[in-house]
C-alpha cells in the first residue's frame, strides 16, 4: 500500500466521529447522509465533509439515489494496512515472544530441578 494511500486510511481513522460514522455505515449498509447525520450533534454540512474523508481514504464508498446519497462500509483498506503491518513488523513481535516463550519455559525447568533436589 503506497504512503498516500496508508496516511488518507490513518488520518479518517484519527477522528473518533468518523470512526463512528463507520461503525454506524456498517450496522446499516446503503443508510443515507441524513440517517448518519442524526446520530451526530454536529451540522449535515460537517457530517458530510467527514463522509468525504472516508471515501478519499477508500473506506465507505456511495452512490447517489435521486438527490439522496447511501453510503457503504469498504473494509478493504484496513484490510490491507493490517496485512502490510503484519506482513512488515509481525516477524518481530513473533521472534520477540517466542524469545519470552523460550526464556519462561527455560525457567520453569529450572525451577522444577531445584524442586527435585
Amino acid at each position: 500500500m503506497e504512503h498516500e494511500r496508508l496516511d488518507l486510511v490513518f488520518g479518517a481513522l484519527a477522528d473518533r466521529s468518523r470512526r463512528r460514522m463507520l461503525d454506524a455505515i456498517e450496522a446499516q449498509p446503503g443508510c443515507l447522509t441524513r440517517e448518519i447525520a442524526e446520530g451526530f450533534e454536529i451540522s449535515r454540512i460537517a457530517v458530510m465533509r467527514h463522509l468525504k474523508v472516508l471515501e478519499a481514504a477508500g473506506l465507505v464508498t456511495s452512490e447517489k439515489v435521486g438527490r439522496e446519497r447511501r453510503h457503504y462500509f469498504n473494509a478493504a483498506p484496513i484490510q490491507m494496512v493490517r496485512d502490510e503491518w503484519m506482513e512488515r513488523y509481525g516477524s518481530f513481535w513473533s521472534e520477540r515472544m517466542a524469545d519470552v516463550k523460550r526464556r519462561l519455559e527455560g525457567d520453569g525447568e529450572q525451577e522444577a530441578a531445584r524442586d527435585v533436589s
